[in-house]
């Protein structure tokens, strides 16, 4: 078994009225949030994808279905936490987390250092071994058209000492 192993991780959701849009564990002053079973958070449930896909552990679907009640509104960062318990079964630890959201709305760039310490605390590595980019999709596609938000995301892990 190989040292380090990477794993890339995608998520899209459209945007919901009455809900409150969270990115990255970070609750975003926005109009509308994001539909989904639990709180949508398409940042949180890229990496946790990302981390899944790279210990060859399946998919955030698989290990948190939509058609189980207990996800129903329930925090990403709950279902990050639990991803991380699997992870550490196999013997794996994350590294570092790369990841970028595409969104032509809201305007991100003043919420990406408190996701980055939100995710480094969940994560449990220091906060330089955490990246979250946003973008937007120049009017192109669901995003550009503001029908809601996509995130991807590369993780690293390795052997747990």
């Amino acid at each position: 078994m190989a040292n380090l192993r990477t794993g890339i991780g995608f998520d899209a959701h459209r945007f919901a009225q009455g809900r409150p849009l969270i990115l990255g564990g970070t609750v975003v002053l926005h109009s509308k949030g994001l539909a989904g079973h639990s709180d949508a958070d398409v940042l949180t449930h890229a990496i946790i994808d990302a981390l899944l896909g790279a210990a060859a552990l399946r998919d955030i679907g698989f290990h948190f279905p939509s058609t189980d009640p207990q996800y129903k509104d329930v925090s990403s960062l709950l279902l990050l936490r639990k991803c991380l318990d699997l992870l550490k079964k196999q013997g794996w630890q994350p590294s570092n987390v790369d990841a970028t959201i595409v969104a032509q709305e809201p305007h991100l760039a003043t919420h990406i250092e408190s996701m980055c310490k939100t995710l480094s605390e969940a994560l449990g590595i220091p906060l330089g071994q955490v990246s979250i980019k946003a973008t937007t999709s120049d009017g192109m596609g669901f995003t550009g058209r503001g029908e809601g938000i996509a995130a991807m995301a590369i993780a690293l892990i390795e052997i747990s000492p």
